[in-house]
């Protein structure tokens, strides 16, 4: 009994180690957004230039997640952690020590790539590590607050740590974070040996799939300066559908696929990921553009957003750590996934008529914490139906395929929104409306068509997903029978 009720500890140890090296690099994503201003002004970077900063690590993230889950799958999702979090760590110091715009850049580009072969594969040890149903439901709670709420903490960490030291700072804080993850990672992780490589590397649809997604990610960033018409968008885009299209197809044809499309025949694996693509989109945009509403209209410093979005955050952490669990148990995870997508189109609507002379206590604390209740139960739900149809030589991939969802989907529904914001903004301009005015309407309609992708995620909910809960019950989750029912 000791030796189980030993492992068991070990396990949830495990669990700890993994989350917190997630909660480091999702945090990154946006920990340097606050930061800007400062990194601008010391190295002397342009506007434009300035972009690069955020654009290179998400190029690199966005583009590899993929990638990196099936290779985890291969030679060990271990192995492919430490070296992930190895490479994302030394790059933070590089970043740190930064002197020029180039180092910077190309540190942050490394960093991303480190930071995609880390995180794509937690989510399938996740799953492997807690085989039992209920534990796997607590566990990928925990696993869902760090990836749904650690951006907001991260706006936070960047204006204290901005503020009372310097922008250095907000990389040199992930090396003593890196090493004890990394060393605690060696002790407490099992190292599980992959399914092998042999003589079968896909080498080819890597590379089709690498450059279609990385440039699918860069020519998305570039829409903001050059606009969805203009012949660089369309001809790269079209580059980077053909590119994913072609790597499809030979994943249809070859005998060893680096990605088995048996995994889409799951109805859950399907509907998660159709739902997480239309789902942040209204996330991201409320959450970068309900950042700007306050800085720009409202006046918040860079710590006073982070502070402001604070209850948000706990109340992720509350559900996630402490109830989401029992409810996926006992609801099903279907039926919670659709009750949290109605509070968090509840808190897009809410956000869409915030004035410009707003109160914090009376317009926006309320929507914090629907937002809050909203992320903190569907965010958990969501990964236990993207990974429900998932074997263990799977796992990885499946992992990669939904965060490599919610980047990419995130990334496309920003760049829209944002684009069709200032779109708006300048239309209400030309109307004769006042600066705020304007601004204001212009965030007021991306959180409407936010809205609007939260209702055919609900549709999608309804019509794709099948509740797990009898299977659940019996601790049949992975049972092979409805894993690879068509769709």
């Amino acid at each position: 009994m000791d030796m189980t009720s030993n492992e068991n500890t070990n396990r949830w140890l495990a669990l700890y180690v993994l989350c917190a090296g997630v909660l480091m690099i999702v945090l990154d994503a946006t920990i340097v957004n606050v930061a800007l201003p400062t990194i601008k002004e010391d190295l002397n970077f342009s506007q434009s230039e300035l972009a690069w900063v955020v654009n290179a690590y998400l190029i690199a993230f966005g583009g590899l997640l993929l990638l990196s889950g099936r290779i985890g799958d291969l030679i060990g999702h271990r192995k492919i952690f430490l070296i992930g979090l190895g490479v994302f760590t030394v790059a933070s110091l590089a970043c740190g020590l930064a002197q020029s715009q180039g180092m910077l850049i190309a540190a942050r580009f490394v960093q991303g790539a480190g930071g995609a072969l880390a995180s794509a594969v937690v989510l399938g040890m996740i799953v492997t590590m807690f085989p039992e149903p209920r534990e796997q439901a607590k566990a990928i709670g925990v696993y869902g607050f760090v990836a749904s709420a650690g951006g907001s903490i991260g706006l936070l960490a960047g204006g204290v740590l901005t503020d009372l030291i310097n922008w250095h700072w907000i990389f040199f804080v992930n090396l003593p974070i890196g090493l004890a993850t990394a060393v605690l990672a060696l002790r407490l992780v099992e190292g599980r040996p992959g399914i092998g490589v042999g003589g079968s590397a896909d080498v080819p649809g890597a590379a089709l799939v690498t450059g279609g997604l990385m440039l699918a990610v860069y020519t998305i960033l570039g829409v903001e300066e050059s606009g969805w018409g203009s012949t660089q968008t369309l001809g790269l885009g079209a580059v980077s559908i053909a590119l994913v299209a072609a790597f499809v197809v030979r994943q249809a044809r070859i005998e060893n696929p680096l990605m088995p499309l048996r995994l889409f025949r799951s109805r859950n694996v399907s509907g998660a990921n159709i739902v997480m693509s239309l789902l942040v989109v209204g996330m991201f945009g409320l959450f970068f553009l309900g950042a700007l509403y306050l800085q720009l209209i409202l006046g918040y410093d860079a710590l006073q957003v982070g502070l402001a979005f604070l209850p948000a955050t706990l109340v992720m952490g509350s559900l996630s750590l402490g109830f989401t669990d029992k409810l996926n148990m006992r609801f099903g995870p279907r039926n919670v996934l659709i009750t949290g997508l109605f509070f968090l189109l509840a808190a897009m609507l809410l956000f869409a008529r915030t004035p410009v002379d707003g109160s914090y206590w009376i317009d926006l604390f309320p929507t914090m914490l629907v937002f809050g209740v909203g992320a903190g139960v569907s965010f958990p739900a969501l990964m236990m139906l993207a990974m429900s149809g998932a074997t263990p030589s799977d796992a990885g991939l499946a992992s990669g395929l939904v965060n490599t969802t919610a980047q990419v989907g995130g990334a496309i529904g920003l760049a829209v929104l944002a684009t069709l914001s200032a779109e708006r903004t300048q239309s209400l301009l030309a109307d004769g409306e006042g600066a705020l005015e304007a601004l204001n309407g212009g965030f007021h309609l991306a959180y409407l068509i936010g809205a609007a992708l939260a209702v055919v995620a609900i549709l999608a909910a309804f019509t794709v997903l099948r509740d797990e809960r009898p299977a659940l019950a019996h601790g049949e989750a992975h049972a092979p029978e409805p894993v690879y029912e068509a769709a």
